[in-house]
């Protein structure tokens, strides 16, 4: 009896083990990082006052390099932008961000995004004409 008994309880912590492994793996998936700026930064095609926000990849096979970005309590969603991949040698211990400035008036950009311990990131891709022309500032988010 105690054989069986030790059998049932070493396949309903099997299962439960075997449940519990997927979501863990879904919230790396989605890389999702929550980031606060003291000034404000340019994504393409927008302006992010400075705040708190949520960056993180859009869930599909397809769509494996676009990275949406919300507010604090993600109930609004404020861009979805295209990346491409870009690699570097060194892991990060925590996420990173690469900023470029491109003028004295504008605003910085976000150049790329690294995931903690990833050596590869997501590189925006900007416009040559509308998302960061020299002189002008993108759209400010409302």
């Amino acid at each position: 009896m105690k054989i069986v008994r030790g059998i049932v309880f070493a396949l309903c912590a099997a299962v439960l083990c075997a449940a519990l492994v997927p979501g863990a793996r879904a919230d790396q998936w989605d890389k999702k990082v929550i980031v606060t700026f003291s000034m404000a930064v340019a994504v393409p095609g927008h302006v992010l006052p400075a705040g708190t926000y949520v960056f993180k990849l859009v869930n599909g096979i397809a769509l494996e390099h676009v990275v949406q970005i919300w507010n604090e309590d993600e109930t609004e969603l404020l861009a979805t932008t295209l990346t491409v991949p870009i690699t570097r040698t060194l892991e990060p211990a925590r996420s990173t961000f690469e900023f470029e400035r491109l003028g004295r008036e504008l605003p910085v950009t976000i150049k790329a995004w690294f995931y903690r311990s990833d050596t590869t990131g997501e590189e925006f891709v900007y416009s040559r004409t509308s998302d960061r022309p020299v002189g002008t500032m993108p759209r400010p988010l409302n």
